[in-house]
C-alpha cells in the first residue's frame, strides 16, 4: 500500500472545489535485532525485506552477502509495524552498538576542496576502470522516470535505481524517504546476489552525505541525482572515489567529483 486517497479543498483562480488526491503513505517501521530494539524508520510500506537488508548493510550492522537473513514480521491492519531480524551475534558489525556516522569513520577528516581539478585525498578508494557515457546516463534517468508509478499517482515519493555499466536496470524502488529508496535498492541487489554488478545509482531528489555513504558501503562508484548535491556529499565523494553528478535533467548533468569515469 504505497498511496491512499484523501479529500482536500482545492483553490484555483478564486474558486474552490472538493478534490480527492492520492498521497504517499508514511508509516513507522521498528527494526529489532534478536528482539532488541535497533531503530525506527519512517517509510512507505512495501519492500520492507529489501529496506531492512539494505539498511543493516549500509549501517555496518550486517555486511555479509552470502547468507539470507531470517526476518519475522509483526503486522497491524495488514501493514508491517515491526521487523525482527534473527542474527548470529558473532556476525554483528560495529553499527549495532554505535550510531554509524561517516564523520566518525573518516580517518583524515573532510578534504574541503572546492576545485574539481584538485587531487582527491582517496582518489582510488573505489578502484575501477569503469567508464560511463553521459548519453547512456540520460537514458537511465529517462527509464527511471518512466517507471516511477507511485510518484505519478501521488507526486510525493522518491525513487532510486541501480544500473550496470551497460545500462541494464538491476533494481528500482520508491519510498517517501530518499535514503529508504536507496536502502531498498541495495537490499534488493543483495537478495538477488547482484550487488557486485551495480555500476551506478540514480536518485530522483538531492544527494546528501548519507547517500554517498550508502553508495560507498555498497562499492557503487557512480552516483547521480536529478537535483543538487550538498557540499559535504561532494567532499566525501572526492575522498572516497565516487563519481558524483547532480542536476541530471533534460540531457544535462554536472559532475562534481571524480569525472574521469564519465565519457562524452
Amino acid at each position: 500500500m504505497a498511496v491512499l486517497e484523501y479529500q482536500g479543498q482545492k483553490y484555483t483562480e478564486g474558486k474552490d472545489a472538493l478534490v480527492r488526491d492520492m498521497l504517499t503513505v508514511e508509516q513507522a517501521l521498528q527494526i529489532t535485532i534478536n528482539n532488541l530494539p535497533f531503530t525506527v524508520t519512517m517509510r512507505t510500506p512495501g519492500n520492507d525485506r529489501e529496506l531492512v537488508r539494505g539498511l543493516l548493510f549500509s549501517e555496518d550492522v550486517y555486511r555479509h552477502t552470502d547468507t539470507d537473513l531470517e526476518i519475522d514480521y509483526r503486522e497491524k491492519n495488514k501493514i508491517t509495524t515491526i521487523a525482527n531480524v534473527r542474527l548470529d551475534k558473532n556476525k554483528l558489525g560495529s553499527g549495532f552498538n554505535n550510531s554509524r556516522s561517516l564523520l566518525s569513520v573518516s580517518s583524515c577528516g573532510i578534504c574541503g576542496k572546492k576545485e574539481l581539478d584538485e587531487a582527491s585525498t582517496f582518489k582510488n578508494c573505489l578502484k575501477t576502470e569503469l567508464k560511463l557515457s553521459v548519453g547512456l546516463l540520460y537514458q537511465m534517468f529517462d527509464r527511471m522516470s518512466s517507471m516511477q508509478d507511485d510518484f505519478k499517482r501521488s507526486g510525493g515519493s522518491h525513487a532510486a535505481a541501480a544500473f550496470t555499466e551497460d545500462g541494464e536496470m538491476l533494481s528500482l524502488m520508491e519510498d517517501i524517504g530518499r535514503h529508504n529508496a536507496v536502502d531498498k535498492v541495495v537490499g534488493d541487489l543483495i537478495w538477488k546476489k547482484r550487488l557486485g554488478n551495480a555500476a551506478c545509482v540514480l536518485v530522483s531528489g538531492r544527494i546528501s552525505y548519507e547517500i554517498v555513504s550508502k553508495a560507498y558501503s555498497a562499492a557503487i562508484p557512480i552516483l547521480a541525482a536529478v537535483s543538487a548535491p550538498s557540499s559535504l556529499s561532494v567532499e566525501y565523494a572526492k575522498q572516497f572515489g565516487i563519481t558524483l553528478l547532480g542536476f541530471c535533467r533534460g540531457n544535462k548533468a554536472t559532475c562534481y567529483a571524480n569525472p574521469d569515469r564519465i565519457e562524452l
